[in-house]
């Protein structure tokens, strides 16, 4: 007998749900995937692969993880970008559990898992099922990360059955399980697949934030208890990646970004490949998303960073950005930060200064309202800068797992009392980044400077909230949030349609 499941983009968390309530009525549409028996291969994985190309995406599961922080706002400008406030909701950390976005993100991480726990139901080898284990925990990480719980479906069982629903501390340990076998079982790979060192990277990840993950639903916030055993953990899977030299810090930081990184560097350990001829994972977004109108290219005036944040780049750091031979010469925009007075080309090889669309220099500045703010409010950031020759379809690798990251994670595990066997400190870890990146040299270390020193190094790569909840400090006061949020905020909410299909699921505290 044949099982077939329709896996939809708008229909996957009420599916993962279960059938609950009767007069939910949703459009099916994306990709159906037919369990009739036969070995999955290769070729099945590509479809979970594929899922990763909305994480390129401006919004949902970006948007969760860095509009909550310290280092991203969307403002509203007139009438652009207001969307009933679903980025300043974020910014200000007054979501529901009817927020869109919250409910975007359920949808494609639940559809993720399913279809990686079907491919790997049926494996044909222990690639097979060892990628499609780790395309599992890479999405289950987030749902863990972000909601605290989550439904679950075996490949085996209908829509008819309402899915068992993991605790975080389950799903914790479910996810380093998964990890464990495909680490066991993958072969070497290109950084676009699943590899070894992609889940050494995320068991790393997974110990780093276990007393997070193990924190008392009722109390999600914490304080948190970081356990030695724990930190070893992180130390020893950080050594496995170190220890197979395939990685190196960039000498020239923007050579992880650029559309020639997959050649450039050697800091990629995961990541969704783009080439000549076939960008799936587009990283224009990333451009896009911030720059002005009538920069090159013409973007959607969006995001900024909030100026505190930029204020902790000291000058010669490369992360803070400068001129990019063949990038700036040509399309007028820096790397990195982009404030003050912004050129573009004059159509004759040169450049010009631009105004933007009432004529007025266009003169990014450091302060922005995030309710009510001018075109040229803002400070914009170029993380991907595009090929200038398809600014479109540039190739740029976009980036999941970094070996400056991967140094970080230990040096903070040392910090948190880790033992390395290899003898490194938090100290001497921070310090190597920090002279390849052209910043001087700190001496001391502590939670607030290792916790800086993260943002430095790894702004607008989705990694802020994560941190800051770690750090216990992302219920804190920023710019234009000025009061400190609720601990519970901490975990966003079950999405409310979730919760009422699947009487498994209840909300999370606070919502």
């Amino acid at each position: 007998m044949k099982k077939k499941f329709l896996i939809t983009g708008s229909l996957a968390a009420l599916l993962l749900a279960g059938s609950g309530c009767t007069d939910l009525k949703e459009e099916l549409y994306g990709s159906q995937f037919e369990d009739n028996g036969a070995q999955t291969t290769s070729a099945d994985l590509a479809g979970v692969y594929s899922i990763l190309n909305g994480f390129t995406d401006q919004a949902n599961l970006y948007a969760l993880e860095e509009h909550s922080t310290d280092e991203m706002m969307g403002p509203t400008r007139g009438t652009d970008w207001d969307d009933f406030g679903t980025w300043r909701k974020l910014h200000q950390h007054t979501w529901d559990p009817s927020h869109n976005q919250v409910f975007d993100t359920f949808n494609q991480l639940t559809r993720g898992v399913y279809n990686a726990t079907l491919v790997y139901s049926r494996g044909a080898d222990n690639q097979v099922k060892g990628e499609a284990a780790f395309l599992r925990a890479f999405f289950m990480f987030y749902m863990d990360d972000l909601y605290g719980k989550q439904p679950f479906r075996e490949a085996s069982e209908g829509i008819d059955v309402l899915p068992k629903v993991f605790t975080r501390k389950e799903g914790t340990d479910f996810i380093i399980k998964d990890l464990e076998f495909a680490e066991a079982n993958l072969k070497p790979n290109t950084p676009g697949y699943a590899t070894k060192e992609a889940a050494d990277f995320l068991l790393a990840k997974m110990y780093l934030n276990k007393a997070v993950y193990y924190a008392d639903p009722q109390n999600p916030g914490g304080p948190y208890t970081f356990a030695k055993a724990d930190m070893d953990q992180v130390i020893a899977y950080c050594n496995k990646v170190i220890a197979s030299g395939k990685y190196q810090i960039a000498a020239k930081y923007f050579d992880n970004f650029t559309w020639t990184n997959t050649t450039d560097s050697k800091e990629l350990i995961f990541v969704r490949e783009n080439t000549d001829t076939d960008q799936p994972g587009n990283s224009r977004n990333r451009t896009y998303m911030g720059n002005h109108y009538n920069q090159t290219p013409g973007g959607w005036n969006g995001f900024t960073t909030l100026a505190d944040f930029y204020s902790t780049f000291e000058n010669g750091d490369q992360r803070k950005g400068g001129d990019l031979p063949g990038f700036t010469n040509r399309t007028g925009e820096k790397t990195g930060f982009n404030i003050g007075q912004q050129f573009g080309p004059d159509g004759k090889g040169g450049l010009v200064a631009l105004k933007d669309r009432s004529g007025q220099p266009l003169i990014f500045t450091p302060n922005v309202n995030l309710n009510y703010a001018t075109e040229a409010e803002g400070i914009r950031v170029i993380k991907y800068p595009l090929n200038p020759d398809k600014l479109d379809n540039s190739q740029n690798d976009y980036v999941f797992f970094r070996y400056a990251d991967l140094l970080l994670m230990k040096a903070e595990a040392i910090l948190r009392g880790g033992t390395d066997p290899t003898g490194q400190t938090a100290l001497s870890i921070v310090n190597s980044i920090r002279t390849t990146r052209g910043a001087s040299t700190l001496s001391s270390i502590d939670e607030v400077s290792m916790l800086a020193e993260r943002g430095r190094e790894l702004y607008y790569e989705g990694w802020r909230r994560n941190d800051l909840i770690r750090f216990g400090k992302f219920n804190d006061p920023v710019d234009q949030r000025p009061n400190r949020s609720a601990g519970f905020r901490v975990v966003y909410p079950l999405p409310q349609r979730a919760v009422d299909a699947n009487p498994n699921l209840t909300q999370n505290v606070g919502y």
